[in-house]
């Protein structure tokens, strides 16, 4: 898997798309999970793919929530992505806004991942330290299991994602929350440059 699109490309075009600060950090930290789940899963020489894809996944969420992983496929074939990165971000809605299945490993973490960095990242601004750097899979369990917090993150997907990986729950909550650790950092300065 190549990516046809540098990501100077891919934050332009999620950025002509997406004004609100809250969608770019999204997308910012899935692109750092999953280059962290690349090297990760042993597909190191692919980072910049499952990078992309991270970036790219909700390009069409902000400007038409009601046609999410239906909108994408034109406004990313407009930037020029190629057809197997357009069905890499789709298949992430699989089974709610589109019927593209996640096949390819990382398509797998992408969909499992996606819904779990929103949550975790709710939980992260409620700790005193407003980061994951410090948060133990215990603590993410109970707000999971708190069905009123985050209520937007879907935990039927998140408890999907972990089948299709043939993972337990805490561990693919472990690694989430690791692959945002590594990425935090790098996460806030990009937020703090797009100024």
């Amino acid at each position: 898997m190549e990516s046809q699109v540098t990501r100077e490309e891919a934050l332009r075009l999620l950025k002509q798309y997406n004004k609100e600060p809250f969608h770019i950090l999204h997308g910012l930290t899935v692109e750092g999970v999953m280059r962290w789940f690349a090297k990760d899963q042993g597909y190191g020489e692919e980072e910049d793919y499952w990078g992309l894809v991270g970036l790219l996944h909700d390009i069409d969420f902000e400007q038409y929530p009601d046609q999410h992983c239906q909108k994408a496929p034109e406004l990313l074939r407009g930037g020029k992505v190629g057809e197997d990165m357009i069905h890499s971000v789709c298949s992430h809605g699989y089974g709610l806004c589109c019927d593209v299945e996640p096949t390819h490993p990382m398509e797998k973490v992408l969909f499992a991942a996606d819904e779990l960095t929103g949550l975790i990242g709710a939980a992260a601004r409620m700790r005193p330290s407003k980061s994951t750097k410090d948060m133990e899979v215990s603590s993410l369990k109970k707000k999971f299991k708190d069905k009123k917090f985050a209520a937007g993150c879907s935990r039927d997907v998140i408890r999907q994602g972990a089948e299709r990986l043939g993972w337990e729950l805490d561990q693919l909550f472990a690694k989430t929350i690791e692959a945002m650790r590594s990425c935090e950092d790098w996460v806030n300065e990009e937020m703090a440059s797009q100024g």
